[in-house]
């Protein structure tokens, strides 16, 4: 549940699927039950067909001779459009590609598992590589004899060099725990003290013949977490050097340097930087520190009050190396700065009453940031904007009715447009600097998705539960709609703070492919989601599973005085937050939500771990109220509908804890349930089919209606 799965960004906008289900594959073979049930011949007739059913007008073109052309791929063949004649000429195919090896274990340097770092670290010239083996730091020369550079890492004292405790991995996106020095000279290690960390014990391999035990140490939220520290190791001196991380303060709760993290140097190698915050997360300092005296110092400090700073801001250095750009929210809204590395700021460049959502290019000899921001007709339409390196002149350069996705040209006199709003589909199109359209390369052609007789995506409005700020929802029809019937709904969720997963958005999308079982799929937002400024997102603060659940009873309510849509039949499913969404609105909401499918969910926040649990919560000895409301277990005695369990026995992030207290608690309250069980499979979700004979049993076949009182 890091926050990389809640990413802030958008993503490139194309025409895709709803994203509906869980992370297990899909058997080949029909989940048996389900092949006789109502919905099942017309989503097998459907399903594939509707995936391809519109040709997207989404070029995906690259520009070439320095943005006096462009190529691009349509109908598997090749054109290059040249700018200066506006015409589209017929490429040659590209040779097949040949594969690159038999990659596996070292062959494609692909990422480290979840939650950990990578082990080596090769110097820039090529000429040492530090690597970490049994808790320490070894140093391999251009003799290739490798050398201990730490000798006290062990785990009887839980002390490790060169690595991360799992949690920065999971929640802080930290993949690297050992960072050279760009001349080489010098390399960066962490060092972790996990003594005070209690650990979690997870059984796997409980398929085979004798079971095995994971041991991690888990800090859960309100308990100790690891000391960090971070020394440089000077490669011709032979000696290491312990960094000032927290200024001179021992390491507790609310010292700025409790966490440590996006390590790296700066690129004159002078000084090693990072950020680093307070435990509760509401102070990130952006610091820098001397290699060989360990003196630090604060660049820029970023403080929010009521709620939780970003831990990880955008930071884009100019060519100096000595100017950047940098991202805060501190008006209440995500803005850029423009700073020099002493810490003073030059400029704010831009200064809205509304997001930035991300620097497109900085064209240093123009003078000029071009950037994304949700500028449109709603906070949902991301535009291109251009303004000057001064923080004058701003621009927007795109049309507002819809959202965008631009490329831009090297030599920044055209950019390439992809538009596209929820009900209209792709357009590529050719514009200059300003704006002005010059050519209208593709359109996204329709033709099948209307002789299959499939409606567009709808978005309808409806009020928080504050009573005054506006969300929104989708609705996904089925290609049989009939508005003079009444349907079972599904609303595929996920509501943890800052996500935009299956929300409303901007970007067309076909219908999903669920809808042909003889459902409505109805996507809806809270006060969680990103995008409507930093104070939208204080409502949620030391509040999860309360503000969020009862933003989406009200998109409920609003949906359920449509005419076709059967309130009495509303069901609601997810995978980790959106497991514990699901099953907290079927809990909490008896009276809306009739049926719940539930995978991998945290049930009680305690169970979760400090640095995500905390940005959000604060620590339950001090939220007491927020962590009861919070929990699952609170709500059991009010489950009236039909809910179904699921989780991976060897899920190391969301431990099986949380199922077994849900579980506990149900049983001890004489409440009927499901379960489906992932032997062996981590953070997962439940088989798609499987899940779909629970909605369809407990919503079509013998439904498990609920009573409105709305």
């Amino acid at each position: 549940m890091s926050k990389s799965i809640a990413g802030r960004v958008p993503a490139r906008l194309a025409v895709v699927l709803i994203a509906i289900l869980g992370a297990l594959p899909t058997p080949s073979g029909a989940q048996d039950r389900l092949r006789t049930m109502p919905g099942y011949e017309q989503y097998q007739k459907m399903s594939a067909q509707i995936q391809g059913a519109v040709r997207s007008g989404d070029l995906r073109a690259t520009w070439v001779e320095n943005g006096k052309a462009l190529e691009y791929t349509i109908d598997g063949k090749r054109y290059r459009y040249d700018v200066a004649t506006r015409k589209a000429s017929e490429l040659p195919a590209l040779p097949p590609q040949t594969g690159g090896g038999r990659g596996g274990r070292g062959g494609g340097g692909g990422a480290p598992e979840r939650g950990r770092q990578f082990a080596q670290a090769q110097s820039p010239d090529k000429t040492f590589e530090a690597s970490y083996r049994d808790r320490n730091l070894w140093m391999k020369g251009p003799d290739g004899v490798e050398t201990p550079i730490t000798t006290d890492g062990s785990e009887k004292d839980r002390i490790k060099y060169g690595t991360a405790s799992w949690v920065y991995g999971e929640e802080l996106d930290q993949t690297t725990a050992i960072w050279w020095a760009p001349n080489s000279r010098k390399v960066a290690y962490y060092r972790f003290d996990e003594k005070p960390v209690p650990d979690y014990l997870l059984q796997l391999d409980q398929t085979k013949l004798y079971s095995t035990v994971d041991t991690e140490a888990y800090p859960k939220a309100g308990v100790p977490n690891p000391v960090v520290d971070i020394f440089v190791y000077d490669v011709t001196s032979k000696q290491s050097v312990k960094l000032d991380v927290r200024t001179g303060k021992p390491f507790e709760n609310s010292v700025v340097g409790h966490y440590v993290y996006n390590v790296r140097w700066t690129p004159d190698a002078s000084e090693l930087i990072f950020n680093r915050t307070n435990r509760r997360q509401n102070i990130m300092e952006f610091t820098a520190c001397k290699p060989d005296t360990g003196t630090c110092r604060v660049v820029i400090r970023e403080q929010w009050p009521t709620g939780w700073v970003e831990n990880n801001p955008t930071m884009v250095y100019l060519k100096d190396n000595k100017r950047f750009i940098w991202a805060s929210e501190r008006t209440g809204f995500n803005n850029y700065y423009l700073y020099d590395i002493g810490g003073k700021l030059i400029t704010a460049l831009t200064r809205h009453p509304f997001e930035v959502a991300g620097i497109i290019r900085v064209d240093e000899a123009a003078g000029v940031l071009y950037y994304m921001a949700r500028s449109g007709d709603n906070y949902m339409k991301t535009q291109l904007h251009r303004v000057g390196l001064d923080g004058k002149g701003d621009r927007r350069l795109t049309d507002p009715a819809f959202t965008h996705a631009v490329t831009l040209a090297p030599d920044g006199r055209h950019f390439i447009d992809v538009a596209q709003t929820h009900d209209q589909p792709p357009t590529s199109r050719l514009l200059d600097a300003n704006g002005k359209l010059v050519a209208e390369l593709a359109k996204s052609d329709m033709t099948k998705f209307e002789q299959l007789g499939l409606r567009k995506t709808e978005m309808f409005s409806y009020m928080a539960a504050d009573g005054k700020t506006k969300l929104h929802g989708m609705i996904s029809f089925p290609s049989t709609f009939d508005p003079s019937k009444k349907y079972p709904v599904l609303v595929p969720v996920y509501g943890g703070p800052a996500s935009a997963s299956n929300t409303a958005r901007e970007t067309f999308s076909v219908p999903s492919p669920t809808t042909e079982y003889g459902f409505i799929i109805v996507n809806l937002s809270s006060r969680a989601t990103p995008g409507m400024g930093k104070r939208t997102l204080d409502a949620i603060y030391e509040k999860l599973g309360q503000v969020e659940m009862d933003d989406m009873a009200e998109g409920i309510k609003a949906l359920a005085s449509r005419p076709y849509v059967d309130a009495a039949r509303i069901g609601m499913y997810g995978t980790s937050y959106g497991g514990y969404t699901a099953a907290m609105m079927l809990l909490r909401f008896p009276d809306l939500v009739a049926a719940a499918s539930a995978s991998s969910p945290v049930t009680d926040w305690r169970h979760y771990d400090t640095i995500y649990t905390e940005r959000y919560m604060w620590i339950p000895e001090e939220n007491k109220e927020g962590y009861d409301a919070g929990s699952a277990m609170t709500y059991v005695p009010k489950l009236k509908g039909r809910l179904m369990l699921y989780w991976g026995t060897a899920d190391n992030n969301v431990h099986p804890s949380n199922m077994m207290q849900l579980i506990q608690a149900l049983q001890r309250a004489g409440k009927s349930f499901e379960t489906q069980v992932g032997p062996d499979q981590g953070h997962s979700g439940i088989n798609q089919q499987r899940m779909m004979e629970f909605f369809i049993e407990n919503l079509v076949m013998r439904p498990a209606s609920v009573t409105t009182t709305f």
